[in-house]
């Protein structure tokens, strides 16, 4: 086996304490991200000439409906019959178990509820914004699943293979890694796709409403869909079938991401018929 096959990965996943508060990498890495969101929000609101005041609200709308959703979508996907035996540790957020899936999801819910109350920011216009700092936001977790020593990859032999020794000593994929690295491309491609494409089209009067969110779809969950042959097991479901739940739940987000893309271009076009 390569000698950098013996990456070994033995980090606390505690940053500091401050007294009985313990301050974890992860949840770091979680609000840096949800941060940076914010101040791109503030870049595409100025921008675009959005009220500002509304920014706010956004943001605690988009926390609520990421946290509570990947809560429930851990839940409800992975884990069923285990919390309806415990349903107490339905709130130990703190012991970890997160469904990215759930919390996009939840993010879809929240949007909603923000934007039927603000006729001049339609849906689908927040959320082709949102989209954007949410693929870098999902960088970040990532990392921080690294911290955490979860989430974790199959066994390999590759030279960049980790050994996470609070897991075991089998050298892995370190798929976590993977993942971020995907997000933070897909983030760059969001981005530059909005500057130079969705903003001047909305800007000429043909805008693309649901653009960049299908695209957002169809990336991250094709991504996801690639990269869970390398991850370790976390439902039963590959015992019956050749894919995981990961991978069975990205199929319709893949699907519904082409149709807003189709959809997105089909009424730009008939705008522009229309002058």
């Amino acid at each position: 086996m390569p000698v950098l096959a013996q990456i070994r990965w033995d980090v606390d996943p505690v940053l500091f304490e401050l007294g009985a508060i313990q301050v974890h990498w992860y949840g770091l890495l979680f609000t840096t991200g949800f941060l940076i969101g914010y101040l791109m929000m503030y870049r595409f609101f100025t921008w675009e000439n959005r009220p500002l005041p509304d920014l706010e609200p956004l943001f605690f709308y988009v926390i609520g409906g990421a946290v509570v959703g990947a809560r429930l979508g851990h839940i409800v996907f992975y884990n069923f019959g285990y919390y309806i035996l415990n349903p107490i540790e339905i709130f130990y957020v703190h012991q970890g178990g997160l469904a990215s899936h759930g919390g996009g999801i939840g993010i879809i819910i929240a949007l909603y509820f923000y934007a039927r109350s603000r006729k001049k920011q339609p849906y689908l216009w927040v959320t082709d914004r949102v989209v954007i700092p949410t693929a870098l936001a999902g960088m970040f977790i990532r990392i921080g699943n690294v911290f955490n020593s979860e989430l974790y990859g199959l066994p390999a032999d590759v030279p960049w293979a980790f050994v996470f020794e609070r897991i075991d000593t089998i050298p892995r994929h370190p798929v976590q890694l993977y993942e971020a690295l995907a997000y933070g491309t897909i983030f760059v491609v969001l981005f530059l796709t909005y500057r130079f494409y969705v903003y001047r089209r909305e800007q000429d009067g043909t805008p693309l409403h649901g653009f960049l969110s299908g695209l957002f779809l169809v990336l991250i969950f094709t991504a996801r869909f690639g990269l869970e042959f390398f991850k370790a097991p976390v439902s039963d479901l590959v015992n019956v079938l050749p894919i995981d739940m990961g991978q069975l739940l990205s199929i319709p987000a893949v699907l519904l991401g082409l149709w807003l893309i189709w959809r997105a271009l089909r009424n730009a076009s008939a705008l522009r018929a229309a002058d």
